[in-house]
């Protein structure tokens, strides 16, 4: 039953989700403006829980007594209030409240929180990844969440179901081309300060021109086949899907021009003139592809 006292929670769980994310993540901001208000809230409180696991692996949680097995504890506790608040509709913690929300009015629920939780977890404990175990890894941190994304853009559309079928893969490359882009950017301090090693079969400390082009390859299939997917997004939501698209894009092109050994020494970023002329293109409807505006220095 739907009173004034849980709709006025609901806004405050919102307002929540919104600052955490808007805190933690200016890119994540910058793009989200283009989506339409009801859908931006709903991605803005996912990507809020997604946030905040992140910082229970890496981040805040790191700082508390117990170790590693205190912080696996603390994820576990998160999930299950995930879990609890999808299937009752509340939760006192406001942003898992503001995620569960989205969740039931998006209509998924374990099918793509369990990966998620997995691989936050195994970043717990890292171990040299193969190719099986990679692909299952950026499934459940990047790929879900391209599909939760989905689910949420399409509420209330007449065919949702349909169009999930036919766009979830579509959603699945570009959570995967996000991460893997990331994955390239940090690559150093991801191996040094974290001990981590994503790339089967890369050493972190000598990462060859020719082992950069390979990674940027597959990247780049995955940009080329999701933007077939992002041409079929409703209306509300398409605008801000192809600005993060052509930012990502723009990495990929300035990686692939930069030597390895200079992309292990310096995290590579977007210009803030660059991301505006980027936003202005897609704003003002230029042909979607690649890249979207010519890349500069």
């Amino acid at each position: 039953m739907v009173t004034a006292s849980s709709e006025f929670y609901d806004q405050v769980a919102a307002a929540a989700a919104s600052v955490v994310i808007k805190r933690y993540s200016t890119s994540f901001g910058f793009a989200s403006r283009l989506l339409g208000k009801p859908i931006r809230q709903h991605v803005e409180n996912v990507y809020a829980l997604v946030r905040i696991a992140d910082e229970v692996v890496d981040g805040a949680a790191a700082s508390t007594e117990g170790g590693v097995a205190a912080i696996g504890r603390q994820l576990d506790v998160l999930e299950a209030e995930c879990m609890q608040a999808m299937a009752c509709g509340y939760s006192t913690n406001l942003v898992v409240h503001a995620f569960a929300s989205t969740a039931r009015a998006a209509g998924f629920g374990a099918e793509l929180t369990s990966p998620f939780f997995r691989s936050m977890r195994a970043d717990l404990a890292p171990v040299p990844l193969t190719e099986e175990t990679f692909k299952d890894y950026v499934y459940g941190s990047a790929e879900v969440v391209g599909l939760m994304c989905l689910r949420v853009f399409l509420i209330g559309q007449p065919a949702a179901e349909q169009q999930y079928a036919a766009l979830a893969d579509g959603a699945r490359r570009l959570g995967a081309a996000f991460q893997k882009i990331n994955f390239l950017r940090d690559l150093t301090a991801d191996f040094h300060e974290l001990k981590r090693s994503y790339f089967p079969g890369i050493d972190p400390t000598r990462l060859t021109d020719s082992e950069k082009d390979t990674l940027l390859d597959n990247i780049d299939a995955d940009l080329a086949a999701s933007a077939a997917a992002i041409s079929a997004l409703p209306a509300n939501s398409i605008r801000a899907v192809r600005l993060a698209h052509a930012l990502f894009t723009e990495l990929s092109v300035r990686s692939r021009r930069t030597p390895a050994q200079m992309l292990l020494r310096n995290r590579l970023r977007v210009p803030d003139r660059v991301k505006l002329r980027i936003a202005a293109s897609v704003v003002l409807g230029a042909p979607f592809g690649r890249p979207p505006v010519k890349v500069s220095a």
